[in-house]
């Protein structure tokens, strides 16, 4: 997959999350079902975090001047809700009341610093050659984390659709 369409699915990703979100109430991003579950704006902060933790990621992998002989991982099994993945405690949300507004500034500024760190690659195939450690799939190519990016975010609109669906 060509570096092209990934940023053409991030895209789409994002398009179809800020969709979403558009039109929701204050009431509707802070509800939580239950202390244990994350609120729409938590879920939306935690997305903004992993994508700012993955531009770090990427760009210490890239610092290695090694090729690598990782393999591609299969990320798909990120789609898989029934597996459950703890987030490490960097990228998780905060209990803070969450304004669309502020929501949508996070995820704009977090996307930005992602999609300029792609742009600023001189070659890009670079990102299937370099790899870095990923808290759940362990040693990663960096062209599978930044494909794990958009497979992360529909995760979590599928997370998203359910809480607004009232799916339990």
């Amino acid at each position: 997959m060509e570096l092209q369409e990934i940023k053409q699915n991030v895209k789409e990703t994002r398009d179809k999350l800020l969709g979403i979100l558009k039109g929701l109430t204050e009431e509707q991003l802070n509800e939580r079902k239950d202390e244990d579950s994350w609120s729409i704006g938590q879920i939306c902060q935690h997305l903004a975090k992993v994508e700012e933790i993955y531009v770090v990621a990427i760009k210490r992998g890239l610092q290695n001047t090694e090729e690598s002989s990782v393999e591609h991982k299969s990320i798909d099994s990120l789609l898989d809700r029934k597996i459950k993945l703890a987030a490490p405690d960097i990228v998780k949300p905060t209990d803070e009341h969450y304004e669309y507004e502020d929501i949508i500034a996070k995820l704009n500024n977090s996307r930005q610093q992602f999609i300029e760190m792609l742009n600023a690659l001189e070659d890009p195939t670079i990102l299937s050659r370099r790899h870095f450690v990923h808290p759940a799939f362990k040693e990663m190519l960096l062209i599978d984390w930044v494909k794990s990016t958009y497979v992360h975010e529909e995760r979590h609109i599928q997370q998203i659709q359910d809480i607004i669906n009232g799916v339990r």
